[in-house]
């Protein structure tokens, strides 16, 4: 009984000196571009919380704020327009739908006003959602880049370009584009 106590506490004491070993030994963990999305999917910003770009966090918050805002003001004027349309299209009876835009406004003025902001506030919607998906994309995007090695081997380089035309006198100028990405650093 003593030998099987003594071999288990041996086998828990080298398993406790494997895991810490391979905990020494800095493994980089992947960068997970499902990770990313699933947070920003879940709660938008977290993904960009979770790729460390805190500043995008904000930015996002203020695009659905202002999504927010566009799709209220105009669910409240496409409300009133609504009241005011079907209580002056349905003979002045439902006083409940009666407010200051019936008296104000013809009925093809209201009909116009209430297709006018429901266009506008369905469009906003769409936008909104659009948002929400860029969020989600832009996050799995960055984290797949996370890692991604932009060294000093790559150069751009600008530069002015005018060769002489075949069919008038005179130079035809623009811009010339080179791309290195094997640049040493020495001047060629």
């Amino acid at each position: 009984m003593r030998s099987l106590a003594a071999r288990q506490s041996g086998l828990l004491f080298l398993i406790m000196l494997i895991f810490s070993l391979s905990g020494n030994a800095q493994v980089k963990k992947k960068h997970s571009p499902n990770k990313a999305a699933l947070y920003s999917a879940v709660i938008p910003g977290l993904g960009q919380v979770y790729n460390r770009k805190y500043w995008k966090t904000p930015v996002i918050y203020v695009g659905f704020g202002t999504f927010y805002y566009f799709i209220h003001a105009n669910n409240v004027e496409y409300q009133k327009f609504k009241d005011a349309y079907d209580f002056v299209a349905g003979g002045r009876t439902d006083q409940s739908k009666h407010n200051s835009y019936a008296d104000k406004y013809a009925e093809s003025s209201l009909l116009d006003g209430r297709n006018y902001y429901r266009r506008n506030r369905d469009f906003s919607i769409i936008l909104a959602s659009a948002w929400y998906l860029l969020n989600v994309v832009d996050a799995a995007v960055d984290a797949y880049l996370f890692d991604y090695d932009v060294g000093d081997d790559l150069t751009i380089k600008l530069r002015p370009y005018s060769v002489p035309c075949g069919y008038s006198p005179g130079l035809v100028t623009g811009l010339s584009i080179t791309l290195d990405f094997n640049h040493t650093g020495k001047t060629k």
